[in-house]
């Protein structure tokens, strides 16, 4: 698995956000269930995720939370609700 930093806060939910806008609802659902899995015990994200899925980098990081409430918003705009 490639390493993963913080564009997977940053680049992936609005892509997220995106993907539901158009229409593709499903992929943007599983794309947010795959970004909650790298969440920690309490919910929060760190700056990087290390290629096995671990933590890493300054912790908690707020941009990544931003990014992922924005993308929760439209996926659930998109879903009409």
């Amino acid at each position: 698995m490639p390493r993963m930093s913080t564009a997977i806060g940053l680049i992936r939910p609005p892509t997220m956000g995106s993907k539901a806008r158009a229409g593709r609802i499903e992929e943007a659902r599983e794309n947010l269930g795959q970004m909650f899995s790298y969440a920690n015990h309490l919910g929060l994200y760190s700056e990087e995720i290390g290629p096995t899925g671990e933590a890493e980098g300054n912790f908690p990081q707020a941009f990544t939370h931003l990014a992922l409430i924005r993308a929760c918003y439209l996926l659930n705009e998109a879903l009409g609700d």
